[in-house]
């Protein structure tokens, strides 16, 4: 929701005629910037409520379970779950 709000802000300023930063500059918010903010805030990583670890070792089970939280990381930077099992930075 707030990328399709962007994007009719950008889109409205270049119709106005203002000058403003392609939206491949924008900047990643300080918290979902990489795992260490994340981590950060939640030690164990986030993700969707019904998610499971994809691992050969043992799971972590003991992340933030929020699937909102999740998708908004996710919307701002997809490299925090590079396994793609719907959990963020997970770590012991």
């Amino acid at each position: 929701m707030k990328r399709i709000l962007t994007l009719l802000l950008l889109a409205g300023a270049f119709s106005a005629g203002t000058s403003v930063a392609h939206a491949s500059q924008t900047t990643i918010p300080a918290k979902w910037k990489n795992c260490t903010a994340v981590n950060k805030r939640y030690p164990h990583g986030v993700g969707k409520t019904h998610a499971h670890d994809k691992t050969t070792g043992v799971p972590v089970t003991n992340f933030k379970r929020n699937t909102s939280l999740y998708n908004t990381a996710m919307s701002y930077n997809r490299g925090l779950d590079r396994d793609k099992d719907g959990i963020a930075c997970e770590k012991h």
